[in-house]
């Protein structure tokens, strides 16, 4: 998964006003307790942070898991 795909998921669950604040506000155990921004920046796996965040909301349709 890039980057784009990544933030477009999340652009369509959270919107296009809180995805970014979900991004850089919400820090994730599964993430060593970094924001999804935190992890980017890392070099984390985009499909890795997105894994985390399907675990914490798992109401996401599944068409974006």
């Amino acid at each position: 998964m890039r980057i784009t795909e990544l933030r477009r998921r999340l652009i369509e669950h959270f919107g296009e006003n809180w995805a970014p604040s979900y991004s850089k506000d919400f820090a994730f155990a599964e993430l060593g307790g970094q924001t999804i921004d935190q992890a980017l920046d890392m070099g984390m796996e985009p499909a890795d942070i997105w894994r985390a965040v399907l675990r914490h909301n798992p109401e996401i349709k599944p068409e974006l898991h």
